[in-house]
Order: structure tokens, then C-alpha cells, then sequence
């Protein structure tokens, strides 16, 4: 395998002094700057070996690095060693960025090349201006990879289905008259194209199976104040979603026609985000019009739940919360047998969900790392490597689901035997901060950065901390990570409003020990209003008990057990109607008080 990696950055430099760059950059993104990509676009992972979800290749004449984040960095360590590929732990003081490193190894009038379908237009202008201070240029060579990665994956063609009303609760029409307002504010004769592919699926009330674990669909949507067009593969229509389209006044148009297909249209102003691929910028001012970069206005639209969705998101937690009950049920038993690994948990909880004829499969890999591995942020067992699961130490489940009415996102750490005191302490850490946000109340106005250190705050008094982010919006039957707002240390000034759905996820990681976080879905909702102002406060959507094996009591307060308390009390008065006597019998036990 690392031989192969190093015949793949040998041809690529082949092909770079062929075009004449010294430099080439390779993300992780598709057109669309998913975060989860169809294979046909997995062209960094192919090249590097290096399967994380998140990083960036650069290769030079002579040197390679690829830059990723605190996730990832044991296992960038593990898989890129012998490949001849630097691994820049991004986020770390010591590490150079990108442009940085690039003004260090190359020199003045060299080129930096890159793909312009899948560099996006934020990123190429950011690059272009750093590195043309050390007379540096950069050039859309087009996809080098073309050519040597000989058996790529073809474009999805899958089918798209419909996302009815009764789960979507808006029509496309009210969606598609929203941004009609947000064009008359800023230019009555504009037009925007929406690039993001969970933005044209939620606009639509669409979906699709292009993508792993997103239920989105490779498309471009242009709209302005009278014409809609969705340029798309035609042969992902089915007749009746051909029919819904015409009924909405939607036009359909070759999905690659997005780059010479409007140019016959008056609008002279187009909207496109940062995000939007390079490639459709300069598509833009080739057809005579004008692209203004702007921020999109669907994100903080479609973060704000209505009444359907919400109700939707509680009845999925009620079904992933069976499903969960009945797996956590069967493990111990099955881990005491001596035969379980990382992978076999992850197909059974699978099956658990997979129950229900709302599921309509994962929201993104499951993690299940055992002990050591656990440390590992996004650790993905493979069929070549994983752990046998014993009856001692920690097992963290990170796990989430896809439902017509919701999407679920849930970590678990689980004691499948005996424990140290380190493991215990650590936990009740982790459990500490997660009560402490699950409790917040705040002000209309706050952003998931003021509400971050709530998670934190016992860790660092400790000396602890960890490298992600606290929460991540959740879409509904969407993408399981949801903008505009987070909850991390770094500046999101994105405000949480009500309506917005966000996890709750702290964690400890101990190399070489144990992993440890703990995760549920919170909803952010109208609390009371004071003549300060405006409060909202977070009511927890997931539904699943919490494992007591683990928690040292006496680092509690009263206030804290007294929660850990109340959300069991109705983990278990909502599930438990739909479990039979022996599993309500298990929950009873799973959520008594402590």
C-alpha cells in the first residue's frame, strides 16, 4: 500500500511538470464542499491513503504534506508513515499553514496548481492573495489525478425522492419566495445559484442517495424572481418527481450545463457563496455576468426547525432510543462471551435500528473504538483492523441515524468491565460539563462559542481539554452536521436561536488509554423573558440511558444528580411503552436514580 502511494505522487509530479506548476493541491471536497463526498470525488484519499474525512494534500517537486485536525491526528500518523507524505496537525501553533509552508519550500514565480471544480471560490482568492506577496501565482490546472486514477468511481446516477410535506412542513414554493425576499433586499434584478447540496435539498423538499449518510443528490439551483432552474442529471427523475418539479415551476437543465446554461438569462448580478466551486466563479464572468460573493441566506433558514420538524425529530428519538435500549441490552452479555469486536457491535446496533420502516440507514460511520482506540476522535474500524472487545475498560459508541422524520446523533461510553480510577474520573469529568450545557440558559443572542467553556470548565480545572468542538447543528433527514452555528472554542459568531437543533458533546481522549465522550442532541427553545431580555434555554431531544457503572457520585453536586436524574425518569417514561416487560425491566434498572 505505501508503495502505491509513492508511484501515485511520482506520476502526479509527472503530470504537474507537464503543466508547468511546482505545487499541487488536492482537498477533501467535492464541487459542492460537501463534507461527505460521492467515491467519484474521493481523489485526496486515493492519493494519500490518509481516509479521514477532513484534510488537504499538497504535493511539490519534491516534497509532500497533508494537513488535517486534532481528529485525526493519530491516525494521519498511523496511515501516512512510509508514505513520504509530512503529516501538519492543523490547529497546533507549531504547524504551519498551508500558504505559509508553501512560500517556505517554493520559490518566487513558481505556480501553485489546483482544481477549480473542487477548490472553492473563498479558498483560490485567500491562496491567490498570501502567495502574490511572495510572488507566487496560481493556476486552475484543471484535475491532475484525471488520467492516473485509472478505475475512479463513476458520478452517482441514483434516483430522487420526494420529501413529503407532512415531514418537511413548507412547501418548496414558500422556500423559493423566501430568497425571493432576500434577493429584493439586495438586488431586485439578481439571481443566486445555491451550490450546497443539503441547501437545494431542503429548498425543494427533496432527496437523495449520491452521497454516504447525507440524503442529498449532485445538483446546482438557480433562482431568480422569475425563473427556478435545477440543473441536474435528468436521469434521476422519476416521472412523478418530474411532474412535481413542473408543478412548482421548476426548469430542469444537464447538471454540468450549471457553467454555460444561464447565459441567455437577463439577470446581470449572480449570488454565489464562498463555498461555491472556483470554476463556477470564473464560469460567471465568461457568460457576461457578475458573481457576488455573499454569504448564503438558506443556512440560518433552514437551522430554525418548524413545528413538523420538530415533532418529527421527537418521534426519531423515540425509535432510535428503542433501538438503542435494545442494543445496549445484548452487549454486555454478548462482549462476556469473548467474541464481539469493534465491527460486529456496529453491524448489530445497525440491525436494531434498521427495525423500523422509517430508517433509512446511518447518519455517518459509526465509531465504536474500545479502549485505546477510543482516543482516537474519529477512529473507523476496518475489516483488516479492529479491536476484540473484553469485559474490562471502555467502549465509545458514536452512532446516529437517518430517519424520514429526523436525524439522530449519539455517543455512548460504555464500561464493559472492570475500570481504573483514572477512567471513572475522567468520565465523571466528561458528564460534569455535559449537565453544565444541557442546563444553559442564555440570552437571545448568544453563539455557541459564549456557551462552550460551560463543557469545559471541570476539564480545565483539571488540565484537561479536548481538540473538537462541543456541538454541531443536526439537519432534518439531512446532513447530520448543520451550519450556521456551533458550539466550539474558536470564534462561530453565528447566534443559537430557538428552533436551532445542536449536540451536546464533551470529551476525553487519553492516548494509548481510553476515549470518552458523551453526546445528545439538544433543541434550543424560548425559556422566559425578564427585563434584561429575551432567554432560551436547551430541551434534550435524545433519548437513551446513560451509563452509571462509571460515574465517581462524589464528584456530583445535588443539582447535577438531580438532572441525571430527571432525564433518565423520562428517558424511561417515553421508551418504555414500546419495549416488551423483560426490556422494560432492563431500562428500569439502566435509568433508577443514583
Amino acid at each position: 500500500m505505501k508503495e502505491d502511494i509513492q508511484a501515485r505522487l511520482s506520476t502526479l509530479r509527472k503530470k504537474m511538470k507537464e503543466v508547468g506548476v511546482q505545487a499541487y493541491i488536492i482537498p477533501s471536497t467535492d464541487p459542492h464542499a460537501g463534507e461527505y463526498i460521492p467515491k467519484h470525488w474521493e481523489i485526496r484519499k486515493w492519493v494519500s491513503g490518509f481516509t479521514g474525512s477532513a484534510g488537504t494534500l499538497v504535493v511539490t517537486e519534491e516534497k509532500a504534506a497533508l494537513w488535517t485536525d486534532a481528529r485525526y491526528y493519530l491516525q494521519g500518523t498511523q496511515q501516512l508513515e512510509g508514505t513520504g507524505i509530512t503529516l501538519q496537525k492543523d490547529g497546533l501553533s507549531e504547524t504551519p499553514s498551508i500558504t505559509t509552508w508553501l512560500t517556505e519550500v517554493l520559490q518566487a514565480t513558481n505556480k501553485v496548481g489546483f482544481d477549480g471544480e473542487v477548490n472553492t471560490v473563498a479558498y483560490i482568492e485567500s491562496l491567490s492573495q498570501h502567495l502574490a506577496t511572495k510572488n507566487i501565482t496560481v493556476e486552475d490546472t484543471g484535475n491532475l489525478v484525471k488520467g492516473i486514477w485509472t478505475d475512479q468511481p463513476a458520478i452517482p446516477t441514483e434516483k430522487i425522492h420526494l420529501q413529503e410535506l407532512r415531514y418537511a412542513g413548507i412547501g418548496a414554493d414558500e422556500k423559493i419566495t423566501r430568497i425571493h425576499s432576500f434577493l429584493s433586499t439586495q438586488n431586485p434584478n439578481g439571481a443566486i445559484i445555491i451550490t450546497a447540496l443539503d441547501e437545494i435539498a431542503w429548498i425543494l423538499n427533496l432527496r437523495g442517495n449520491d452521497v454516504p449518510y447525507n440524503p442529498v443528490f449532485m445538483a446546482y439551483l438557480y433562482i431568480d424572481n422569475r425563473h427556478t432552474i435545477l440543473f441536474v442529471d435528468e436521469n434521476k427523475l422519476t416521472d412523478s418527481i418530474k411532474a412535481y418539479l413542473q408543478e412548482n415551476h421548476i426548469m430542469v437543465r444537464p447538471y454540468a450545463e450549471i457553467f454555460t446554461g444561464i447565459s441567455a438569462l437577463p439577470e446581470k448580478y449572480v449570488y454565489i457563496a464562498g463555498t461555491a466551486n472556483y470554476k463556477l466563479k470564473q464560469a460567471l464572468l465568461s457568460m457576461g455576468k457578475t458573481p457576488v460573493v455573499h454569504p448564503s441566506p438558506i443556512p440560518p433558514l433552514k437551522a430554525e426547525k418548524n413545528a413538523i420538524e420538530i415533532a418529527g425529530f421527537r418521534s426519531a428519538m423515540e425509535r432510535d432510543g428503542v433501538a438503542l435500549v435494545k442494543f445496549l441490552r445484548w452487549l454486555l452479555p454478548a462482549v462476556s462471551k469473548g467474541t464481539e469486536t469493534e465491527i460486529s457491535v456496529s453491524e448489530k446496533l445497525e440491525s436494531f435500528r434498521a427495525q423500523s420502516p422509517f430508517y433509512k440507514g446511518a447518519s455517518f460511520h459509526t465509531i465504536a473504538g474500545y479502549g485505546a482506540n477510543g482516543a482516537i476522535v474519529h477512529y473507523s474500524a476496518t475489516p483488516t483492523q479492529y479491536a476484540h472487545i473484553q469485559a474490562k475498560g471502555l467502549l465509545l459508541l458514536d452512532s446516529g441515524a437517518q430517519y424520514v422524520d429526523g436525524t439522530t446523533d449519539i455517543t455512548r461510553t460504555i464500561a464493559v468491565g472492570t475500570l481504573t480510577e483514572e477512567e471513572k474520573r475522567d468520565y465523571t469529568l466528561v458528564l460534569k460539563g455535559f449537565i453544565a450545557l444541557s442546563q444553559a440558559s442564555f440570552i437571545e443572542g448568544t453563539c455557541g462559542t459564549q456557551l462552550d467553556v460551560l463543557a469545559r470548565q471541570f476539564m480545565w480545572k483539571e488540565g484537561i481539554n479536548y481538540g473538537h468542538g462541543t456541538g454541531h447543528g443536526v439537519g432534518h433527514y439531512l446532513n447530520v452536521h448543520e451550519g450556521p452555528h456551533q458550539i466550539r472554542m474558536n470564534n462561530v459568531p453565528a447566534p443559537i436561536l430557538a428552533g436551532y437543533t445542536v449536540t451536546n458533546e464533551p470529551g476525553i481522549y487519553r492516548a494509548g488509554k481510553h476515549g470518552i465522550r458523551t453526546e445528545n442532541i439538544l433543541l434550543a427553545v424560548r425559556d422566559r423573558e425578564s427585563e434584561f431580555g429575551k432567554f432560551l434555554r436547551f430541551e434534550t431531544l435524545t433519548l437513551c440511558p446513560i451509563d452509571k457503572t462509571p460515574i465517581c457520585t462524589e464528584m456530583l453536586t445535588t443539582e447535577e444528580k438531580e438532572w441525571f436524574n430527571h432525564y433518565h425518569t423520562e428517558v424511561y417514561r417515553r421508551l418504555s411503552p414500546y419495549l416488551d416487560k423483560e426490556e422494560c425491566t432492563w431500562l428500569k434498572e439502566a435509568t433508577s436514580a443514583i
